[in-house]
Formats: structure tokens, sequence, C-alpha cells
């Protein structure tokens, strides 16, 4: 009796028959993953926009007389230098007017003559000199006038460029301010982008510019303006980039490509596959620190380029998981393993 009191004072007790034998459970291997060591580099950073080639200059031809035109010296197509005639009126009017108006000046001429020597002789009044002061200014006025007439019956080129329309024909009855054709200027072009809000800073005149025209032809260009105000509908603002094409080779209104270097940052160059989202959606990348530990870099992409991308946001040199990052989340201990750079 006496043992089996001391048995129950020890606080030993059988183990039940179904009780299982405790194992102790091990911590998980961490996951393997491939790294690769990534040194930041200097890269140039671009802007690049889709546009579309305009002329230089683009007039709609006016006519600014009334007639019948008795001459088109110019065809649909024809490179013209500026001041070329166009087409001429017919003058037979405008001449018969101007004779007309000549004798009447050289009458007022005598009259005002006339009147002036009376008055020095005390036969005429100082009135009727004023009337024929008057008289001969009218007369000068309307000579003035018909020969600016004279002038309006040539149609001429305001500018060097190509007729791109031409809608005369001799012996056909033109009205002031008809449009008889179109002239365009297209040495140089203009090439015109739509630039967003958030890109606006990046960009000022004078900057260089590389132009890619859907035709294939490549041309240095130069940002000549930017503006100030944006479109109501879209909230971008005009750019333009004036592009060389003395040869005349590219034709207004074709797209194009506009690349525009503004400027140089460093950046580290990665395959765009290992980018991934963190659970908020934020762009990034997985690294692995000294102590083995995943990290998440937000980045931004700066540069794209065919077999990889530029991106700012990770310190200068970093291990970047290539092959796992998937599979782990920040704060996670792996067990990385130098992958060969691609």
């Amino acid at each position: 009796m006496l043992g089996i009191v001391a048995w129950m004072g020890s606080g030993f007790v059988l183990p039940s028959e179904d009780e299982q034998p405790v194992t102790k459970r091990e911590d998980p291997k961490p996951v393997s993953v491939a790294v690769v060591a990534s040194v930041a580099e200097t890269v140039t950073q671009f802007y690049r926009a889709e546009g579309q080639a305009q002329p230089d200059r683009d007039t709609m031809l006016r006519a600014e007389a009334a007639g019948d035109i008795t001459e088109v010296l110019v065809s649909k197509g024809q490179d013209v230098a500026a001041g070329a005639v166009i087409a001429r009126f017919d003058p037979t009017n405008n001449t018969a007017d101007a004779n007309r108006a000549a004798e009447e000046l050289a009458r007022a001429q005598r009259e005002f003559d006339n009147a002036a020597s009376l008055l020095e002789r005390g036969v005429a009044t100082a009135d009727r000199l004023a009337q024929a002061r008057a008289a001969l200014a009218s007369a000068q006025a309307q000579v003035t006038a018909i020969a600016q007439e004279a002038k309006a019956l040539t149609i001429t080129a305001p500018f060097a460029g190509r007729i791109e329309t031409l809608d005369l024909n001799e012996g056909e009855y033109i009205s002031v301010g008809a449009e008889v054709g179109r002239l365009v200027d297209i040495t140089p072009l203009t090439v015109a982008i739509q630039v967003p809000q958030q890109s606006l800073t990046r960009l000022s005149v004078g900057q260089a510019a590389s132009v890619n025209f859907i035709t294939g032809e490549e041309r240095e260009g130069t940002l000549t303006f930017v503006g100030s105000s944006a479109a109501s509908e879209t909230r971008t603002f005009l750019a333009e980039v004036e592009v060389a094409n003395d040869d005349g080779a590219i034709p207004a209104g074709i797209s194009a490509e506009v690349v525009i270097p503004t400027g140089e940052t460093t950046a580290h160059f990665l395959p765009a596959s290992i980018v991934s989202l963190d659970t908020e959606g934020t762009l990034g990348v997985k690294t692995v620190d000294a102590e083995n530990i995943v990290a998440f870099f937000p980045i931004t992409i700066v540069k794209a380029q065919l077999d990889g991308v530029w991106v700012t946001g990770l310190p200068e040199a970093v291990d970047v998981i290539t092959v796992g990052q998937g599979y782990v989340n920040a704060g996670e201990t792996v067990a990385p393993a130098t992958a060969e750079p691609k």
C-alpha cells in the first residue's frame, strides 16, 4: 500500500494504449530560387509618340477679282516658286476703266491748275480752289484703285510649293473670293504629335528628334513647338517636330513615330518576364538580400526593348530573382542559387 502511494506521489503516469507517440515537426525547407546579380547602368530615356506629317504651309488660292479667265499657266501637281503666276483674268474692262480714270485725272489736274492761277490773279475764290483740289484727290484715288484691281487680275503663288488642287479653266467666269486651288509647302514637313499631361515637362523646344515614317523613311528633326493649352476633349498638348524634306520625297498626311531623347537616368536592364505585381497591384521586382530574405521593390519602366526592360526603383546593386519569384513572397527566407545571366 505504501508503494502505491509513493508511486502516485511521483507524478509518473503510464501512457494510454491508444495514445500515439509525439513526433517533432521539422521546419519547412526554404524554397529554391534562381538569382542574377544586377548593377544599375546609365541609360538614355526617350519620349515616343505617334504623329502625322503635315505641310509646313497649306493655303487655299482665292480669286481677288471677278471676270473671265484668259490664261492658266500651271497644272495640278506642279511645283511653283513664290510669286509665280497661276492664272490671269481678262484685263479688257480694267484697261478701259484705267483709261477713263487717267483722262479724269488729267482733267482734274487742269481744273486745279486753272483755279490756282485764277486765285493768284484775284479772279477766282479760295472755295473754287478747294473744290478743284478735292476733285483732283478723288481722281488720283480712282487711278490708284484701278491699278490695285489690275494687280488682282493675276493670281499668284504666295509662297513656293506644290499645286495640290486646281479648279480653273480658260474662259471660265470666276467670282471674287472663289477658291480656285490649293497650294502646299512640304519643305520642310511638320510632324504633329499629342503629348499627355504627365509627359509635358519632359519636352522643350529645341530638342532633337528621330522620326520614322510609315513609308520606311527615317529623318532627324527638331522640336519646334510645345503647346501651352490642353485640348479639352483629350487633355493632351500639341507638339510639332520640323523635319527637312528638301527633295519632297516624304508626302504630307502619312503616319510617323517620333522618338525624342529626354535625358539620362540610372536603371537596371532586366527580362520583362520577372516583373510582377504585388497584392495591391503595384508593378515591381523580387530580390534576395544578404540574409536570403525576399524583398519586393516597386519599379518604373523607363525604356522597353524587345529583349528586356530598363527599370528604376532598385538599389544600385542587387540580386534579382529570375526563377521561382511566383512561389515566394516578401519577408520569406529562400535558398538562392546563382543563375547564368542571359
